[in-house]
């Protein structure tokens, strides 16, 4: 199956600056997220970057980079520009892999792929998995999502959805299910998106794909086929990953 993933990355993050370059283990973050992508069934691997540094740095380990204009809202205005640059057609399918996740593993990048290719009725395609505990569904920086019958999203919170009105006729239950930020696109519907101004709801819960349902694209949504590990968005994310990379190797 043809695919093409595109890695957004960007040297400015307030939180972490320089965070794609920086170092775990021995290459850079970034590395680790290429090199995962391209032991997936990708046909080509696209580094897109707004940064000269990211550029240059990722051209030394042979990397395929675009260099893309500094003033995207979003890594999807992103992915769109990189889509008309490579004169993807509208049917063709691009997947977004965050360049913050190097532990991403291969298989859940072609199952999202997969999962878009077979269902020609979604314009998207993105994965979840069963939370864990009641606090991550109390956690406002972990997005739940809710699904019909044929994987279709209805709804993408950082509330806690469902809410639980009744414990007791919950029991047995487990509905709940944390969205994982990886994403299938048609090339198509990511020139339509970035046409959009941004929604209401888009705009109190901070989440781009709640612009997509309400312009009525579907989005399918699947439990992922391997667990799939938090990235890295502060300071503490990184240490912790390069104590879990330097417990690895000692083993």
């Amino acid at each position: 199956m043809a695919f093409t993933v595109v890695i957004p990355a960007r040297f400015a993050s307030t939180r972490l600056p320089g965070k794609p370059l920086a170092s775990i283990g021995d290459r850079p973050m970034l590395q680790h997220v290429w090199e995962r992508a391209g032991a997936s069934g990708a046909e080509r691997v696209v580094i897109a970057t707004d940064d000269v540094r990211i550029r240059d740095a990722a051209a030394e380990w042979g990397a395929d980079v675009l260099l893309t204009r500094d003033d995207h809202p979003s890594g999807t205005d992103r992915l769109a520009e990189v889509a008309a640059e490579l004169a993807l057609d509208d049917d063709a399918i691009v997947v977004n892999v965050q360049g913050d996740e190097p532990l991403i593993p291969p298989a859940v990048i072609d199952q999202v792929a997969e999962n878009l290719r077979q269902r020609l009725w979604a314009s998207v395609a993105t994965l979840c998995e069963p939370l864990g505990s009641r606090e991550q569904l109390d956690n406002p920086n972990v997005v739940k999502v809710v699904v019909d019958g044929a994987g279709r999203a209805l709804y993408f919170s950082r509330a806690p959805i469902p809410y639980l009105r009744d414990a007791k006729a919950a029991e047995g239950l487990t509905p709940w299910r944390r969205h994982i930020g990886l994403y299938a696109y048609r090339a198509g519907f990511l020139q339509r998106f970035v046409g959009w101004p941004v929604v209401p709801a888009e705009a109190l819960e901070q989440l781009e794909q709640l612009r997509a349902l309400y312009h009525g694209e579907a989005i399918h949504v699947a439990d992922a086929c391997r667990p799939v590990p938090g990235g890295v968005d502060t300071p503490e994310d990184l240490e912790r990953l390069r104590a879990h990379w330097t417990k690895g190797r000692a083993g």
